[in-house]
């Protein structure tokens, strides 16, 4: 088999963010087909036209998240006015609760008529990071619509799920629409910052009221375009764990001196070739642990011969496999924790040893190991009394949500996307390598599923967090169906089916 199409295999297994596992999602012998939604997502154009003109608005307010200690205070209570004034109908019906919760953030309970059905909850975040102008095609807080597209910061992370939800819920309501299902709305203030006075706040407040959600959607998957070369069909990513985080500070500290008589080894010295040896020697290959393997089997019949063959052999074409994606910056997520030096501080003066020299240090841990275990790896790679270890923060994985047939959640999701994408056939499992809110309530459920239900191309992958983030109009106005539809079809009779986390 010539080389570059191997190479293609292997890349077939990033899926972006990361595939931790696969799954067709074929339906169980004597399932019903999916239902249509009792209320047809069918729009007027007069509400084609108010929609993409309130995520306009939206992101015109710069609601930027800075650092804990510097956020635009007037922004976030400003776009609190905004969706009051834009969803007239989701504050003034009787059956929904609005909260505001530290100080910015949103809390929406929407009571069903069937109490016996466990609620569910919508996640989404209405901060964004900075937006330098430099490299922008347009403003980047114009909202600009050009060419189809609306411009601007928050149009892919995350106002244009904000905006959605709510706007799906006002015009279901507008239509007379009254849930069987209870559901929340929690829109986070933070998340860009970690979610601390957010979405912490908002899970604390629902556990303190004795709150149990049969599952939970947040941001974190997509209908992936043209990410893998072979494949010429777009698939639907529902990220079904997050990479855990560790970030250590390294220190050394020695008695200083002058640098006409320098000892052996400085500060900076022993600190230098403490980084290098975890640059050079990586958290062990987690490749073989975990559904990855099947994975990659399950896989093998979207492609034709001969990507296929490897695929379905992987017990000969497995380590050769591995091999490729650690050669790639972004399949390297998923065969292991990843080590990343940040920051290096030493030196106060040119002819003086310094004192002290200190790195930080930041690993993305594999959803099979724990902070604890990659920290005594890291220890024991440096192997080094002379470096000091601080760990500054450290949040374990998540656990992998179920995506079986009983898993409710995930199933309303492949349901909702084989009737709004029908020409979208495979439904992805997978591991998303960022964090989002959601990890702040998995003491409400065991069920978390990451995924907005829109295309994203590679090119627009890069733009979240870059420059010129921007959302086609056609392709927000079926994000909205989307949750038009969803909303719907969560008022089934099932209920989840009790499930333990998987490792």
């Amino acid at each position: 088999m010539a080389r570059p199409r191997v190479r293609v295999l292997a890349l077939a297994a990033v899926l972006l963010l990361g595939v931790a596992t696969f799954s067709r999602s074929k339906r169980r012998s004597g399932e019903e087909p999916p239902r249509s939604s009792p209320i047809p997502a069918q729009f007027s154009q007069e509400e084609r036209v108010a929609m993409k003109e309130s995520l306009k608005g939206a992101v015109q307010i710069p609601t930027v998240s800075f650092s804990p200690k510097e956020f635009n205070t007037t922004a976030f209570a400003e776009f609190g006015e905004y969706i009051h004034r834009v969803f007239p109908t989701v504050f003034q019906r009787s059956f929904i609760q609005h909260e505001v919760v530290g100080e910015y953030s949103h809390l929406f309970t929407v009571q069903g008529s069937d109490p016996s059905l466990q609620p569910y909850m919508l996640l989404a975040h209405i901060d964004v990071v900075p937006a330098p102008v430099q490299g922008w095609e347009v403003p980047p807080f114009s909202g600009l619509e050009r060419d189809g597209f609306i411009h601007g910061r928050g149009t892919l992370d995350n106002k244009n799920s904000v905006m959605a939800i709510l706007q799906a819920l006002e015009l279901l309501l507008i239509r007379n629409y009254i849930p069987r299902r209870s559901f929340f709305i929690a829109l986070g203030h933070d998340e860009e910052l970690s979610g601390a006075n957010g979405a912490q706040k908002i899970a604390a407040l629902l556990q303190a009221r004795g709150v149990q959600l049969a599952f939970i959607v947040d941001e974190g998957g997509f209908i992936l375009d043209g990410f893998i070369p072979s494949l010429k069909k777009p698939f639907a990513m529902v990220s079904v764990s997050e990479k855990g985080s560790l970030n250590l500070m390294l220190q050394v500290n020695m008695t200083p001196g002058h640098s006409s008589a320098p000892p052996k080894e400085t500060t900076i010295g022993i600190l230098a070739a403490a980084v290098s040896r975890l640059e050079q020697i990586p958290i062990p290959n987690m490749y073989g642990s975990g559904p990855l393997k099947m994975t990659l089997q399950q896989l093998a019949s979207e492609f034709s011969f001969p990507i296929n063959i490897v695929f379905n052999n992987l017990w000969l074409f497995g380590p050769l496999v591995n091999r490729l994606m650690e050669r790639d910056d972004i399949a390297r997520t998923l065969v292991r924790t990843t080590t990343a030096v940040t920051m290096f501080e030493a030196g106060v003066k040119v002819n003086v040893i310094p004192p002290l020299a200190q790195a930080t240090v930041n690993f993305r841990i594999h959803p099979t190991q724990t902070t604890q275990e990659v920290l005594k790896l890291a220890k024991d790679i440096v192997a080094d009394d002379r470096v000091q270890f601080h760990v500054l923060d450290a949040t374990e994985p998540m656990p992998v949500s179920p995506s079986d047939d009983q898993a409710l959640g995930y199933q309303l999701i492949r349901q909702t996307v084989q009737s709004v994408f029908p020409e979208v056939r495979v439904v992805v499992p997978g591991i998303c390598i960022g964090q989002t809110d959601s990890r702040h309530y998995t003491n409400l459920t065991n069920s978390i599923y990451r995924f907005s239900p829109i295309y994203l191309q590679p090119q627009e992958f890069h733009s979240i967090h870059g420059i010129n983030e921007k959302i086609s109009v056609q392709v927000y106005e079926t994000q909205v169906k989307f949750i038009f539809e969803f909303i719907q079809n969560a008022d089934t009779d099932q209920d989840p089916v009790s499930h333990v986390h998987e490792l």
